[in-house]
């Protein structure tokens, strides 16, 4: 399992935004979120945790997970589409067909 922070700094990483812009958008100090990604602070607020997962649009469950808040993790499945639907949002064509070139590659290889 990934720690919180480490959640949090890949979320924000595939989104393109810097902390300045998370601040500004979530409301949520920089010097606070760097403390959140650099794993300083295990256990923010439900609040806090709300609306990053609204931000960078993924499961609340995910991020209430890795905080050690709830016991069960958010369905593998889900958070891997919702990893891809934010992938896509920031893909060219050409890096769209990439991706669905390699998961046919990873799909079908080995199996004849």
């Amino acid at each position: 399992m990934k720690s919180l922070g480490k959640t949090l700094k890949d979320s924000r990483d595939l989104m393109s935004l810097t902390l300045r812009q998370v601040e500004e958008a979530a409301g949520i100090s920089n010097a606070y979120l760097s403390q959140l990604e650099n794993d300083k602070i295990k256990k923010p607020s439900a609040n806090v945790l709300y609306k990053l997962a609204s931000l960078y649009k993924i499961e609340l469950d995910s991020l209430l997970y890795a905080a050690g808040i709830i016991e069960t993790e958010a369905p593998q499945k889900n958070k891997l589409l919702n990893t891809v639907k934010l992938s896509n949002e920031k893909l060219n064509s050409e890096e769209e067909q990439a991706l669905l070139d390699y998961l046919k590659y990873l799909r079908f290889s080995g199996k004849k």
